[in-house]
């Protein structure tokens, strides 16, 4: 590694921080980047602000490297938020981090690290990069700290995204990484924890897409599972599948989000056993330890970020569609979120959720 040039995306915490200092030890030529991805607004903050790029310059001036701030508001707001706002109105529940990942940091952000010449973009994901040579692929592995593991949001990586991408924090586990930023006085070596989702602090997601797109927000019916009005919701975009709160509904038995229905702008309750899917139909699919699927394939997939997997089998459909068919009944299987398929520590792919039964 020694002289490669390697830009490295610094978003003000002690992950990228460590990610550029760990890089730095290797000898290698480090460009610390910020990106500038969302336009605060008087109620929304998020990250990448004054306070995030100045913590990121500091660290950059400590490691004594160069470091540079990139506007990437209008193709975060294209891909990201104007998606994000879009599937919520579709009564679907996005997960915007594997948007940003798959379209800003792996696609736009390493094709800006080339042209300032680097060799490999990095970043402070709790994941591992290999490659097999028996397979000729490179491969997405869990990070060693199953807590911080964030292979889940990452299974859009393409084999050329991989190749140029490092992470070195795959190897060490959280207080590994702030040990390391205290032993090289860094200041962020206590700095919280991120967020959810960067763009929206308080995770008031409906109270976001209310007013990212007004208009779109209307009151409607919520039904039993026999069509009966029971209640009414706020609008679709303030609720998701297996949601408790918010309801507004007395009832003897806790009752939870079970279906929404966008065309005619339902929705539908019911107790919790009615949360449960034996199989979903999943799209947009990207493989990563294969060329692509040909056969069934047993997995243990994941079906959100802190879900534990659970053993299922992946059956290749029509037009790169998949059958994910779990050996147990799975709770809340949420259309618009990812279901992401290991086998041990190996991330074999993933695809966005259409729907369940």
């Amino acid at each position: 590694m020694n002289s490669k040039i390697v830009v490295t995306a610094m978003s003000g915490g002690v992950d990228s921080s460590v990610t550029a200092a760990l890089l730095k030890d290797r000898r290698c030529k480090v460009i610390g980047v910020t990106m500038q991805i969302w336009e605060h607004s008087k109620n929304w903050g998020g990250c990448c602000d004054l306070t995030s790029i100045e913590d990121a310059k500091r660290v950059a001036n400590r490691l004594g490297m160069p470091h540079y701030v990139l506007n990437f508001r209008d193709i975060f707001r294209e891909k990201v938020i104007s998606n994000f706002c879009e599937e919520y109105k579709e009564g679907r529940t996005p997960n915007p981090c594997i948007r940003c990942n798959q379209y800003i940091k792996f696609d736009a952000l390493i094709k800006k690290a080339k042209e300032l010449g680097a060799d490999y973009m990095a970043t402070g994901h709790y994941a591992k990069i290999e490659f097999d040579n028996q397979r000729k692929r490179y491969l997405l592995k869990k990070g060693v700290d199953i807590k911080k593991d964030q292979s889940y949001v990452l299974y859009t990586m393409t084999q050329e995204q991989l190749k140029h991408t490092l992470m070195p924090l795959g190897s060490f586990t959280k207080e590994q990484v702030r040990k390391i930023a205290k032993e090289k006085n860094l200041h962020v070596a206590n700095s919280p924890e991120s967020q959810e989702i960067c763009f929206i602090p308080d995770n008031n997601y409906g109270e976001f897409v209310k007013e990212y797109i007004p208009g779109e927000t209307k009151p409607g019916p919520i039904t039993d599972k026999e069509g009966k009005v029971i209640g009414e919701h706020r609008g679709i975009v303030f609720y998701t599948i297996g949601q408790r709160k918010g309801m507004g509904i007395a009832d003897k038995n806790p009752l939870y989000v079970i279906a929404i229905d966008k065309e005619n702008n339902t929705i539908r309750a019911g107790k919790e056993k009615e949360l449960y899917a034996n199989e979903l139909i999943a799209d947009n699919m990207n493989f990563i330890n294969i060329e692509k699927l040909e056969t069934s394939i047993k997995v243990k997939a994941k079906i959100r970020y802190l879900h534990q997997p659970s053993q299922a089998t992946v059956i290749p459909l029509n037009e790169g569609k998949v059958k994910v068919k779990f050996d147990s009944p799975q709770r809340a299987v949420t259309p618009g979120q990812a279901v992401v398929f290991y086998n041990g520590e190996e991330v074999i792919g993933g695809g966005t959720i259409e729907k369940s039964k």
